[in-house]
């Protein structure tokens, strides 16, 4: 059995010596099962001035039937702050002091969500200067968070106020166990947000296609699309055909033996979707391949067939899957944290990741997707524990592991959170994002 840091620090001599050396130790994160709470234990709602966010939130979260706590004296499991009302850097003071005390009294896997507006609306130099100023405090305290706590900010806009249950929701919830210090968008509404029937299965009878669905992060997206209520078409390579059927037979879905890099990708998923389903709300990009070298030593066809299958292939079939996608669907695309800091040896991964989240944030805006009522978001893995990842050197696996704020690698199920979330009705606010789910790993996060 190969040395994990992990479960060497975990037990009696590993726990000894992570003490007297100061050595991290991870924490057992808190992820999400059907019927759980939202969260457990009482909320501290709290801001700057009004708070009108803050307001609107009690009252959705008291429905729900969570605790909310209005002073940091006793134990909370979360800490919203409206910093919506911030003028200058001399309001930051009010954070301050709600969020020093409340860190000394959250509970293990503890949550803190601070609230501003989008820092290009600012109306003066000290109000820009202010609100850029509450995304280093965030980013910041995720650096400080103890026992699997996680920190993360919400730009909600003007006139978006109650639309930003669905982001509060994720981010107080397990689902978000392994995204900390992102910074989410919640802006002008794309098509009607619409709160589910059940939080617990929000994409009941939808349709969701899945690419690179046969195994790791694409089947644990598959089986997380399909737990929420989602009909799941699964794409993947006529080589993976015994494990994409295995996966699509598991959660009641269909297979689909596809390479996506065909010219007629997009009309053989259509042709599929409508078929057997009668169309589909959701097209997740997954499919992805890696061709490591340094550039030195990459040739044109170790370049070219990265390309290819991580960003031409997508471009090819959102030509036909975007006409055809219900109206109110959801594009979700997977780039990396390559794509946002680099890496050695990926030159050719970190272009096509780029690359993904420069037609995410276009698509976007792009008249035909909005006119349809589409969202289009992106999520960023960092280190997942996978079968590739596991082949990986030792000591270069353990670095991968560690150097996030989290002090672990972070689950293919994490991943699948994340672009659950991005497919919600309720989300439709939310568009033009992408989000890291990294852990707040210290290499471009």
């Amino acid at each position: 059995m190969g040395f994990e840091y992990g479960k060497f620090v975990s037990s009696g001599l590993g726990k000894q010596i992570a003490n007297t050396l100061g050595l991290p130790r991870p924490t057992t994160l808190r992820r999400h099962t059907a019927g759980a709470p939202l969260i457990n234990g009482a909320v501290l709602l709290d801001g700057h001035g009004d708070a009108p966010v803050a307001t609107a939130l009690t009252q959705v979260l008291s429905a729900d039937g969570i605790q909310i706590a209005t002073s940091p004296s006793t134990s909370v499991a979360g800490v919203i702050v409206d910093m919506t009302q911030v003028e200058t850097p001399a309001d930051l003071e009010t954070l301050r002091g709600i969020l020093s005390p409340a860190l000394k009294t959250l509970a293990p896997t503890g949550r803190v969500i601070v609230i501003g507006r989008p820092v290009e609306d600012a109306e003066d130099v000290a109000q820009t200067a202010a609100r850029r100023a509450l995304e280093g405090i965030v980013r910041s305290v995720g650096k400080e968070m103890r026992a699997g706590g996680t920190a993360n900010m919400v730009h909600v806009a003007e006139g978006a106020e109650a639309d930003a249950e669905a982001t509060i929701r994720f981010l107080l919830s397990g689902r978000s166990a392994y995204v900390s210090a992102q910074v989410i968008d919640v802006g002008e509404r794309v098509g009607d947000v619409v709160a589910p029937a059940s939080w617990d299965v929000p994409l009941a009878d939808k349709v969701a296609v899945v690419t690179g669905a046969a195994r790791g992060i694409g089947a644990a997206i598959a089986q997380t699309l399909a737990r929420d209520g989602a009909t799941v078409v699964c794409v993947d390579i006529p080589a993976a055909g015994g494990p994409l059927a295995d996966v699509a037979n598991s959660i009641g879905g269909s297979a689909l033996q596809l390479d996506v890099t065909a010219e007629d990708a997009g009309a053989k998923i259509v042709d599929h979707a409508q078929s057997l389903h009668g169309g589909f709300d959701i097209v997740v990009h997954n499919a992805g391949i890696t061709r490591d070298k340094l550039l030195v030593n990459t040739d044109a066809d170790r370049w070219g067939s990265v390309l290819n299958v991580n960003l031409q292939s997508i471009l090819r079939m959102n030509e036909t899957l975007i006409p055809a996608i219900n109206e109110g669907g959801h594009i979700v695309n997977i780039s990396s944290i390559a794509g946002i800091a680099g890496n050695r040896g990926q030159v050719n991964y970190g272009a096509s990741k780029a690359g993904v989240i420069g037609m995410t944030k276009s698509l976007a805006e792009d008249p035909q997707v909005v006119a349809k009522g589409i969202t289009v978001n992106a999520v960023a893995p960092g280190f997942i524990e996978t079968e590739m990842t596991a082949k990986v050197p030792l000591a270069t696996r353990e670095v991968g592991r560690l150097t996030n704020s989290l002090s672990q690698g972070g689950l293919p199920v994490d991943v699948a959170e994340t672009i659950g979330w991005f497919s919600w009705d309720a989300n439709r606010a939310v568009t033009g994002n992408v989000v890291r789910v990294c852990g707040q790993m210290i290499l471009g996060a």
